[in-house]
């Protein structure tokens, strides 16, 4: 699919001046226009044909314009074609000083100064999360070229080694790709800009005269985005990409006074534009055959994007001074001679599924018309090569059980298609024999998590599992040790714990995770634990040995406070029924809904099977239709329409309807598996929280001694803090999330600034991290500095 062949679009963008020359630069009234007019140099004598007068046509002239208003005129357009699937670039070229790089970054301090590349990001990936016709992939890389090395901003920062792939510029037949260059799949704005910015820390830059931090290297951003459509839609797949140029500056060593280091990096810079400049001129020279692309790391890379098959945009950044009009010229002859240039954008898509399965077919049968020559050039008997029927299957079915009951000992093969089928029959008896050892080894043990506390808790009130979690046999829940020697008080405490126990246990099993069903009874319970390592007496030796210890003299205990802790199971059970009720209800009621979308999931997904299968089934029924039809001649009528009969266009309908409602299916169970997600979250978090409150619950209830509880009490010696007494249970939203709502309101520009402002402060935070962590490294390499410290303290 080509497109109409278009000229390369060129915009100025003027660097904002308190010292703009309006004498020398004009614009004219439809701003699409520079004049420029210097004065003739009187020292030069009367005679002086010197040009004074220049006159530049451009696509569009930035001047005193906004990062938004900028972005919408230079990249907006070009990046919703990228999404449809052809190719674009940007590029800014310009002198340096002139605003390159904050034209095509931004200020990261402030969302509204962002520039083109975290707009880009923004674009793409809400475009992305907006369509529901296609399932798109976002990628993104950044390449640097500084002094005609190649090097990766987005690589790890330790993952040089020996076998690290050196990066190069390599032609295939996909285009120009630099081989060894990472690229990272990003899903949201967050993420992309949180890469970028980080990257940003490693770009080289320098300070010279006319700039404080001037780039001493062009870098290439480029997002990758990969399109899959629905097997319903005629196109498969569209892959495009968007390159972001952020060239160095051009520089006059008059006026910069580079030295040293800076003047080798200004060399390497000014030969690269050249070469840059030879590239554009021979482009648009229609009569040029070669152009010199491989004069330079920079022009190879960008091969695709001078004179390709893509979008290309060019702004040039020049300065307003009078003092540097000779570089603004410079600046303004590089865009008109990029306006010369002719692209012809293509849209990258993958061959119609229709055709490609016609191709196959046809492919098909030619390779069976060759076989069968082939068989009968050899002799052979007649040998089928279709799929086989329910008469063969079920012969192959009834060889393979003869063959494992030893009645016969080889199998009739005459074909590959029988060669799968038998391997097929026999997973099928693999999972048959599997699902029976899985149903006979549940009829007779029960699967208890540990990490369960609900159903251990339950267990363990029926007698299936001790204090440890240890599953008991049948002759350990009627003979359990009994602790030695308890005192009268703790034995009348411990009698009646029992019984209320025997109580309450059938009411709490119940309104537990329903373990009756599942669990047996104290007198039928019949585990098997042959294969476990069982400890038999370990809870009765650990009450034998509290019980064995001399009391010694303690101040008076709280009476409501039992002696020793109890297991963190039945703390669990009376910390559901007592503080962690409304924690305990809430978990239920989000496990209930997720149980139901689950269950709608499974049955939205079997409803899109079956429809699938009956849609491969008309669609064999009108394929027979058709090839009968040409087989017995095609009727028309009068004006030519083709005249299908009834059964075929009810067949027609039909798959219409299918199709339809495999699109309404499909939908509802994309919208399903978003609702479980989130039902998921919300289930693992009121459970988090409904353990992190009862460990907070069970230390403050059980493990704290007596004095520091009654220190910690109001009016008590200790005021409440490491161990807060009045907890607020808030499972709508906690701290974190309450901060990051909060953020987003108070945040400028509204919510939308979020994700700039997240990723923002995370590269901040790591960059400070990073800070910290190389400072005490320095320290420990210093030990002298600490001992002289220690000494002068002591």
């Amino acid at each position: 699919m080509h497109a109409v062949g278009k000229k390369v679009r060129a915009f100025v963008r003027v660097k904002p001046s308190a010292h703009f020359a309006q004498d020398v630069i004009k614009f004219g009234a439809d701003n699409k226009s520079i004049d420029i007019h210097i004065q003739k140099d009187a020292k030069k004598g009367v005679v002086n044909n010197k040009q004074t007068e220049w006159s530049f046509r451009l696509d569009g002239v930035l001047h005193h314009a906004s990062q938004d208003l900028a972005y919408q005129t230079v990249a907006e357009e070009l990046v919703s074609a990228a999404l449809a699937g052809c190719n674009g670039t940007i590029m800014c070229y310009g002198q340096t000083g002139a605003g390159k790089t904050y034209t095509m970054m931004g200020a990261t301090a402030d969302y509204r100064h962002r520039g083109i590349i975290p707009r880009a990001i923004q674009q793409v990936l809400r475009t992305v999360a907006r369509s529901v016709d296609a399932l798109v992939t976002v990628r993104i890389s950044y390449l640097e070229i500084y002094n005609e090395t190649l090097t990766d901003l987005l690589a790890a920062p330790n993952g040089g080694g020996a076998g690290e792939v050196q990066m190069a510029v390599v032609d295939c037949p996909q285009g120009v790709c630099v081989r060894g260059l990472s690229v990272h799949s990003v899903s949201d704005e967050e993420e992309a800009l949180n890469l970028l910015f980080e990257a940003r820390r490693s770009k080289v830059i320098a300070e010279h005269t006319l700039n404080k931090n001037s780039s001493r290297s062009h870098c290439i951003f480029t997002i990758y985005i990969e399109s899959r459509f629905s097997v319903c839609s005629d196109v498969r797949c569209v892959h495009s990409k968007i390159n972001l140029i952020d060239l160095a500056g051009s520089e006059r060593l008059s006026k910069t006074g580079s030295a040293g280091q800076v003047l080798r990096e200004a060399a390497y810079i000014n030969r690269s534009l050249a070469f840059l400049e030879q590239s554009v001129i021979a482009l648009a020279d229609p009569k040029r055959e070669h152009v010199p692309f491989r004069q330079s790391k920079l022009t190879h890379v960008l091969k695709d994007s001078l004179g390709g098959k893509c979008n290309t945009v060019l702004v040039a950044n020049i300065c307003g001074e009078a003092l540097h009009v000779e570089e603004t010229l410079s600046s303004l002859r590089f865009a008109t001679r990029m306006r010369w240039i002719t692209v012809e954008p293509v849209l990258k898509v993958t061959c119609d599924p229709e055709s490609t399965v016609k191709a196959l077919k046809k492919e098909i049968s030619l390779l069976k018309q060759e076989l069968a020559m082939h068989d009968s050039l050899a002799n052979r008997s007649l040998v089928n090569y279709d799929s086989l029927t329910d008469d063969q299957i079920a012969e192959i079915k009834s060889q393979i059980h003869k063959y494992l009951q030893g009645a016969i000992d080889e199998i009739d093969i005459m074909n590959f298609r029988q060669v799968q089928e038998v391997f097929k029959q026999f997973k099928q008896v693999v999972r048959e024999q599997e699902c029976e050892v899985e149903a006979r080894l549940r009829s007779k043990y029960v699967l208890i998590d540990k990490n369960d506390f609900v159903t251990v808790a339950a267990a363990q009130k029926v007698g299936a599992v001790d204090v440890d979690h240890h599953l008991l046999r049948e002759q350990d829940l009627g003979t359990r040790p009994t602790p030695a020697s308890p005192r009268p008080d703790e034995k009348k405490r411990s009698v009646m714990s029992s019984e209320q126990s025997k109580k309450e246990g059938p009411r709490r099993l119940s309104s537990g995770r329903d373990l009756g069903a599942c669990l047996p009874s104290t007198s039928q319970a019949s585990i098997l634990t042959s294969d476990l390592d069982v400890r038999k007496s370990t809870k009765s030796d650990d009450a034998a040995n509290v019980d064995a210890q001399p009391s010694k003299a303690a101040p008076v205990e709280d009476p409501q406070r039992p002696s020793s802790p109890p297991s963190k199971a039945v703390a669990f059970e009376q910390f559901k029924e007592e503080s962690g009720s409304v924690i305990n209800r809430i978990f239920k009621e989000n496990k209930s809904i997720l149980l139901a979308r689950r269950k709608r999931s499974s049955a939205v997904t079997r409803r899109i099977n079956s429809i699938k299968q009956e849609l491969e089934e008309i669609r064999k029924a009108l394929e027979s239709q058709k090839q009968e039809r040409m087989h017995q001649g095609e009727y028309v009528d009068e004006d030519g329409h083709l005249i299908v009969e009834e059964k075929e266009f009810l067949l027609i309908m039909k798959l219409k309807d299918l199709k339809e409602e495999y699109r309404c299916g499909y939908a509802e169970l994309q919208d399903l598996k978003a609702e479980i997600q989130y039902c998921q979250r919300l289930v693992d978090r009121c459970r988090n929280k409904l353990i992190s409150e009862f460990e907070i619950w069970y230390s403050e209830s059980f493990l704290i001694p007596t004095h520091v509880r009654n220190a910690l009490q109001p009016g008590g010696s200790i005021r409440p803090g490491m161990v807060p007494i009045n907890r607020v249970l808030c499972l709508e939203e906690d701290e974190q999330d309450s901060f990051e709502r909060m953020q987003e309101v108070v945040l400028p520009c509204g919510p939308d600034s979020a994700s700039f402002y997240k990723a923002k402060m995370k590269t901040e935070q790591k960059h400070t991290y990073s800070r910290a962590m190389s400072s005490l490294k320095r320290m420990r390499k210093k030990p002298e500095h600490v001992t002289a410290a220690g000494k002068g303290k002591a």
